[in-house]
């Protein structure tokens, strides 16, 4: 096939070159340029703190490892599992101890008649909305969410992270609410997460098990933070990439690495298990952050952590 316009071969690099992609996973894995605006290379985002009792093992254990935590990813099991109360004094602890919040609401896949997503094949077809009710619940759970001061919320379906972009630009939500999109929604390449930056994502969970060279490239066509997991819980594959960090947010910065070991969210994050066994796993959870952070000074003493903030707005 030729370009009718340029009499020229048309090629998929020609496709991708024209298009501002690029042409090839990134093998010379050329260093970021884009940073965090405090000039850091990395923060440190820990999954699964689900109480408010969560988070008070969290601040203790990162205070005996100085650590800073700069995001958490709460509520795994939903933020409509807690009551109102309960929310408010969350928000608020983190809050005075500068961590951003980035909540889990409900309902989501799974949780109404809908159950194809729970079988062996149907699990391929990813955690999207079923249905306008459902976003509708979705969408007051969220609002439930900023109504206790949290400003993060965690998206799993393109449609419903476009509904929440336009909310913002016309003022009916937190004009400083964010957007993370959890890897989930499944994204892996430039394109697409290109496009999810277009919808509005403030930043991205890519799936997993992504090499340096494709972490590269996506960072060559995209700003938006990505949200790479250091280590990943048993089901999703169990990756250690502790050693790996300083080189991935070399080439990828700027990035929230994840701490997320474990069995599986099925386990992890299911709403009614025993506090003291979240408390358990966080403080696993946090130790592991404070090896990463070990480990990348060992590794690329040019590569920076965000700093610790005093305070900041939730969210």
């Amino acid at each position: 096939m030729t370009d009718s316009s340029a009499g020229r071969p048309v090629t998929a690099e020609s496709l991708l070159r024209a298009q501002s992609l690029p042409e090839s996973d990134d093998y010379s894995l050329k260093p970021s340029a884009a940073r965090f605006a405090d000039g850091g290379h990395f923060r440190i985002e820990v999954s699964g703190v689900e109480r408010v009792s969560t988070l008070e093992t969290l601040l203790t254990e990162a205070k005996h490892h100085d650590v800073f935590v700069h995001r958490i990813i709460s509520f795994g099991g939903g933020a409509t599992l807690l009551d109102k109360a309960e929310l408010t004094d969350f928000a608020a602890l983190a809050s005075e101890n500068g961590i951003e919040v980035v909540a889990c609401p409900g309902p989501r896949a799974g949780w109404d008649s809908g159950r194809q997503l729970v079988t062996s094949e149907g699990v391929t077809t990813g955690k999207r909305i079923r249905g306008i009710d459902n976003i509708k619940y979705l969408l007051n759970d969220i609002l439930r969410i900023f109504s206790v001061g949290i400003r993060g919320v965690l998206v799993a379906d393109e449609g419903v992270l476009d509904i929440l972009n336009k909310a913002r630009q016309r003022g009916d939500i937190p004009i400083d609410a964010f957007f993370k999109v959890s890897v989930y929604a499944g994204h892996a390449n430039p394109a697409s997460i290109r496009l999810l930056e277009s919808l509005g994502a403030d930043s991205v969970n890519p799936v997993g098990d992504l090499s340096r060279p494709m972490l590269a490239a996506i960072r060559a066509a995209t700003t938006v933070p990505l949200d790479i997991w250091a280590i990943t819980f048993d089901s999703f594959g169990g990756m250690n990439r502790l050693w790996e960090a300083a080189d991935i947010a070399r080439v990828a910065a700027p990035v929230y690495f994840k701490i997320e070991p474990g069995a599986s969210e099925e386990v992890m994050y299911n709403g009614y298990i025993d506090p003291e066994y979240h408390q358990n796993l966080i403080r696993h959870k946090v130790r592991h952050a404070a090896i990463l952070t070990e480990l990348a000074a060992t590794i690329g003493s040019d590569v920076l952590a965000s700093p610790a903030r005093a305070k900041a707005t939730i969210g």
